[in-house]
C-alpha cells in the first residue's frame, strides 16, 4: 500500500510501504476511515526532533476492523473503533489508577497516515462504537483519537470547575480543544491566548469569552488585569515552548493548577519562582483512553462538534501539502481523506 513516510526535516512522501500485518495475537487491523497531521508531528518535520531514520508517520486514527489476533476478545471485523495514540493494555496498575498513557506495555502509536494501519494491545486501547456512524462525524470522531483527548485532559489536569475562570496558553487545535473542554466542564470564564483571526474564531464558536493578543509579559499582564489582578483558576498550556510555559505560570493564581500537554521542547522551571507561586502543575501524554467512552457519546449524541479545527482537507496523497500547510500556519489541522 502506499503510506506516509517522513524522510527528514520538510521530506514528506507518500510512497510504496509493506501492507500492515497481525504480529501479535493482541494485534488489530483497521482500515481508516479518514486520518490527519498533528501539531506534534511538526517537530520532526521542523528538524526540531531528532530521527532514527525514516518515521512511519500518524498516530490518530478511527475506521473499521478488518482483522484480529487470536487473543483480542473486546473488538472484532466489521467493528468501527477509536483508539488513542497512546497504546495500552487498560489492565496494569497505572491503567486502573487512571494513567493509560504510562501503561507497563505502553507503545505509541504510529503508521496512522495510511489506508490501513496495525493496532497493538487492541482489546485496552480500542472502544468500538454501537453502530458504523455516519460519515459527517467522522472528523470529530478522529478528533478524539488524540487532539480532543489532549485538550480535554488539559482541562482536567487543571481541575476545570464550574465557575472557573480559565486561561488557555496555545491556539492550535490541542488548545482549542482546551476551550471546547472548559467550556464542557462548566468553566463561566474562558480566556485563550491567540493572534489569529481564524483561530480566535473558532475559539469563540467554542466557548471563549476573551482573546488575548499580547504574548509574554504583557499577556500575562493582560490577563491579569482581566481578572483584577487575581490570575486565572484554571491555565491550560498547550504549546510546550519556554514562553508558553512562562506565560502559563505567570497569569495563575496561587492556588491554581497549570494542565500542561505541549511536549516540552527546550523547557527550564525555575524552581523556587515555581515555589513561591504557589501553583500546581499536571501534565504528560494524555491518557486518552480514560476519556473515549466519554468524548465517544458526546460527538454521537452531537453534544461537541470537535470536527470543526480540521480546517483543511486533502486526499492523503498530498499529505506533503498538508505538513506544508500547518507549518506555514496556513491551517490550524489537517485532515487526510483516505
Amino acid at each position: 500500500m502506499l503510506a506516509t513516510v517522513l524522510h527528514g526535516p520538510g521530506d514528506v512522501r507518500y510512497e510504496s510501504v509493506p501492507d500492515p500485518q497481525i504480529l501479535k495475537p493482541t494485534d488489530a487491523i483497521i482500515k481508516l476511515s479518514a486520518s490527519c497531521v498533528c501539531g506534534s508531528d511538526l517537530w520532526p518535520y521542523r528538524g526540531l526532533q531528532p530521527m532514527d531514520g525514516p518515521a512511519h508517520m500518524g498516530h490518530e486514527y478511527c475506521g473499521v476492523v478488518v482483522e484480529v489476533g487470536g487473543a483480542v476478545k473486546t473488538v472484532r471485523p466489521g467493528q468501527f473503533v477509536v483508539g488513542s495514540f497512546c497504546l495500552s493494555d487498560n489492565t496494569c496498575p497505572h491503567c486502573r489508577f487512571g494513567f493509560p498513557s504510562s501503561c507497563e506495555q505502553r507503545e505509541f502509536m504510529t503508521g496512522a497516515q495510511a489506508p490501513y494501519a496495525r493496532v497493538p494491545l487492541a482489546d485496552g486501547t480500542l472502544v468500538a462504537t454501537a453502530e458504523i456512524p455516519p460519515d459527517d462525524l467522522i472528523p470529530s470522531l478522529l478528533a478524539a483519537s488524540d487532539v480532543l483527548g489532549t485538550g480535554w485532559y488539559a482541562a482536567d489536569a487543571a481541575c476545570v470547575r464550574p465557575g472557573a475562570t480559565v486561561a488557555v496558553v496555545g491556539d492550535g487545535a490541542v488548545g482549542l480543544m482546551g476551550v471546547l473542554a472548559a467550556k464542557q466542564m462548566g468553566a463561566e470564564r474562558i480566556i485563550i491566548m491567540s493572534r489569529h483571526k481564524t483561530r480566535q474564531d473558532l475559539a469563540l464558536f467554542y466557548g471563549a469569552t476573551d482573546i488575548v493578543a499580547e504574548r509574554g509579559d504583557a499577556g500575562v499582564a493582560r490577563i491579569r488585569d482581566l481578572t483584577k489582578g487575581v490570575g486565572a483558576d484554571a491555565v491550560l498550556e498547550c504549546v510546550g515552548a519556554q514562553e508558553s510555559m512562562r506565560q502559563a505560570i505567570g497569569c495563575a493564581r496561587p492556588g491554581a493548577m497549570i494542565g500542561y500537554v505541549g511536549v516540552p521542547h527546550g523547557v527550564q522551571l525555575d524552581g523556587q519562582a515555581l515555589f513561591f507561586s504557589q501553583t500546581g502543575m499536571m501534565g504528560g501524554p494524555a491518557p486518552v483512553r480514560r476519556f473515549l467512552p466519554h468524548l465517544l457519546d458526546l460527538v454521537l449524541q452531537r453534544k461537541i462538534d470537535p470536527g470543526k479545527v480540521f480546517d483543511l482537507h486533502l486526499p492523503i496523497a498530498d499529505v506533503a501539502e498538508g505538513y506544508r500547510a500547518m507549518d506555514d500556519r496556513r491551517a490550524i489541522k489537517t485532515l487526510l481523506l483516505v
